[in-house]
C-alpha cells in the first residue's frame, strides 16, 4: 500500500490520525460514520489521552479490528485481537455467524475484549463456540490466547471494573420468554486473577418495554452521579433497534428503567431516515470531562437498505438531572455533526490501490473463516499476490480463496489485473453473504461471466487470461462490470444489501480464484465518488 493520505500519514487501510486532540474550546464538524465500510457492534474505551475502538467481524480473518484515535473523530486501523492461527477457527462457519459483539476495556496497564463466537442453531459447524476474554498490553497486539467462560449463556459479554472486583454482563434469549424474543441480562462476578466465574448469575434485566425484543448489547458503566448504569440495546438490530437505560444503587441491582426509554432510536423515522436501525451504545468520556457514545446504525438508499451494512456512528452525550442525552438537541444520529470538543474531522482519501509491494498483506484485508495468509503469498511474484485456488464456489460455505476488504462507499469503483494459472476462475467478488454474492470473472478458456446469487447474468469469449483487467463500478444498488474491454452491462445488486439474505454483515469486495492453481492478483485500486 503506497498511498499517502492528507498530512502525510499512510492510508493502512483507508484511514488515518489526525494531530489534534480533543478541546474543550474547540468546536469541530466530522461526519457519521466515522468508520468507513461494515464496522458493526462498536465498542470504545479510553486509556490516557488516547481512544480505542474495537468492532464486530463475524467470519471474517483476521477478527475483531481495532482501532486508535486521539480526537474521536479520526480513526487508524492498529490490528486485530484475532491475529494468528491457533487462537480460534472458524474455517467453514457461515455468513453472519463467528465473532459477535465485542467489548474493549482498560484496567490499570492491561486492554481486555470480550466476544462470544456463534455458530449456526443446526449444528451444521462444530466449532468452538462462547463467550472467551482476550487480554493484551498494547493493543495493536499481540493479544493473548482466549480465555473461554465455559457454561455461561448467550452472547454480547462485557466487562465491568469495581476497584478489585471484576463483573461479566452479557444477554440469552429467555426460554420460554414472558414474549417471543424476550431476553434476560445477566451479570456475574469473575475472580480477579483468574477470571473464573464466582458464585451463581445475578438476572438484572428483561428489557425497558413490555414485548420489546433482544434486550443485548448490555454494559455497566459507573454513573458520574454515583451508583451504575446498564446500557443495552432493545428492539432488535432493523428498524426498531434503540438505546435503553436502567440505574441501580449496587452493581447487582434491582435496575430500574429511565422513565423516557429509549433514550435514543431512528424507529420513529423509519425507511426514509439516511441513517437507521440505531442502537448497540457504548459510552466513553475524555479527558476533559464530555462524554460521548459510539452506537451502530445503516445508511440507507431509498426507502431500503445499502450495501456498507451496519456501521459505527458517533454522538455527544450531555448529563441532565442524572439522566444520558444522546445527540443532545437532536436526538438523533446526524450524518454532519457539528460538535465542542473536536476538531474538524480530516477528509478520507478517495482511492486506496494495492501494488502488493510490501511483504506482508496489507491489515485491511480479511478471507473468510481462514487468514489470508492460509491462501494468499505476497513473495511468490513481486507486484502481485497469488491467490492458491480452492474449490469452494462464492455461494458455498467452506474454504473460498477470496481476498476481500470492506466496500468504504455507496459509490466505489473496484479493479483488479488478474492472470491466471491452471484450470482456474478468477476475478472480483462483492461479499455479503454465501446467498448475497455478485461475481465478475473469468476462466482459464477466457470465458467471462457476471453471476449474481448463483445465476448467471451476462457473460463473454474470448477474454484474455493474463493481464487481464476486471472492474466493478458499484453505483448504489447497482453496480456495471467490465471484464477486459468487455463490458457486460449494469446489474441490479440490492440482493446484496444487509438485511436480506445477510442479516448482520455488510459487503466485501476484493479478488477470488476457483479451481485447481492460481490467480495472480496485481493492482487492486477502490476509488470512492460523492
Amino acid at each position: 500500500m503506497t498511498d499517502a493520505a492528507p498530512n502525510g500519514a499512510t492510508t493502512g487501510g483507508a484511514l488515518f490520525v489526525s494531530d489534534a486532540a480533543p478541546n474543550a474550546a474547540t468546536t469541530g464538524r466530522y461526519r457519521n460514520p466515522v468508520l468507513p465500510g461494515c464496522h458493526p457492534d462498536p465498542s470504545i474505551c479510553r486509556a490516557g489521552d488516547t481512544f480505542y475502538l474495537v468492532t464486530s467481524s463475524f467470519e471474517y480473518l483476521p477478527g475483531l479490528p481495532v482501532h486508535r484515535s486521539t480526537n474521536l473523530v479520526d480513526w487508524e486501523p492498529i490490528g486485530h485481537v484475532i491475529h494468528r492461527p491457533g487462537q480460534l477457527g472458524l474455517r467453514g462457519i457461515p455468513s453472519s455467524k463467528g465473532l459477535y459483539a465485542p467489548t474493549i476495556r482498560y484496567h490499570d496497564g492491561l486492554f481486555y475484549v470480550t466476544c462470544t463466537v456463534v455458530a449456526p442453531p443446526d449444528g451444521s459447524w462444530t466449532g468452538r463456540t462462547g463467550h472467551f476474554l482476550a487480554t493484551a498490553r498494547d493493543p495493536a497486539g499481540p493479544w493473548s490466547q482466549p480465555l473461554w467462560f465455559d457454561q455461561l449463556p448467550g452472547i454480547d459479554p462485557s466487562l465491568t471494573f469495581d476497584g478489585d472486583r471484576v463483573w461479566l454482563c452479557g444477554n440469552r434469549v429467555a426460554q420460554p420468554g414472558l414474549w417471543p424474543g424476550q431476553a434476560d441480562i445477566w451479570l456475574v462476578e469473575l475472580d480477579p486473577a483468574s477470571f473464573a466465574p464466582i458464585g451463581d448469575l445475578h438476572w438484572i434485566w428483561r428489557g425497558a418495554l413490555d414485548g420489546a425484543g433482544y434486550a443485548e448489547g448490555p454494559h455497566i458503566i459507573a454513573h458520574p452521579d454515583g451508583g451504575w448504569m446498564l446500557l443495552a440495546a432493545e428492539g432488535g438490530t432493523n428498524r426498531d433497534h434503540s438505546v435503553c437505560v436502567a440505574y441501580a444503587e449496587a452493581i447487582t441491582g434491582p435496575y430500574r428503567g429511565d422513565p423516557g426509554n429509549p433514550r435514543l432510536t431512528h424507529r420513529d423515522l423509519g425507511d426514509r431516515s439516511p441513517i437507521a436501525d440505531v442502537g448497540h451504545a457504548d459510552l466513553v468520556e475524555d479527558a476533559t470531562g464530555r462524554w460521548w457514545a459510539t452506537v451502530l446504525g445503516v445508511q440507507t438508499i431509498g426507502d431500503g437498505n445499502g450495501l456498507l451494512g451496519r456501521q459505527t456512528h458517533l454522538v455527544p452525550v450531555e448529563w441532565e438531572r442524572a439522566r444520558p442525552l444522546f445527540a443532545p438537541g437532536t436526538g438523533r444520529v446526524q450524518p454532519v455533526v457539528d460538535a465542542a470538543g473536536v476538531p474538524d474531522q480530516a477528509a478520507w482519501p478517495d482511492e486506496i490501490r494495492d501494488d502488493f509491494d510490501a511483504p506482508a498483506l496489507d491489515r485491511a484485508w480479511n478471507g473468510v473463516g481462514r487468514f489470508p495468509a492460509e491462501f494468499a503469498d505476497t513473495t511468490a511474484r513481486p507486484g502481485f499476490v497469488r491467490l492458491a485456488a480452492s474449490r469452494t464456489e462464492p455461494t458455498d460455505v467452506g474454504t473460498l480463496a477470496f481476498l476481500g476488504r470492506r466496500l468504504p462507499a455507496h459509490r466505489t469503483r473496484v479493479s483488479a489485473r488478474i492472470d491466471l494459472d491452471g484450470e482456474v476462475r478468477g476475478g472480483l467478488l462483492l461479499r455479503t453473504s454465501e446467498a448475497a454474492v455478485l461475481e465478475a470473472s473469468v476462466d482459464a478458456g477466457g470465458a467471462a461471466r457476471v453471476v449474481v446469487g448463483g445465476r448467471v447474468v451476462a457473460g463473454a469469449e474470448g477474454l484474455p487470461t493474463r493481464g487481464c483487467e476486471v472492474v466493478i463500478d458499484v453505483d448504489g444498488l447497482s453496480a456495471a462490470v467490465r471484464v477486459g474491454e468487455v463490458e457486460l452491462g449494469r446489474v441490479d445488486v440490492s440482493a446484496l444489501a444487509t438485511g436480506g439474505t445477510s442479516m448482520f454483515v455488510g459487503t466485501w469486495t476484493g479478488p477470488f480464484a476457483v479451481g485447481t492453481g492460481h490467480v495472480d492478483v496485481a493492482e487492486v485500486t477502490l476509488r470512492t465518488r460523492p
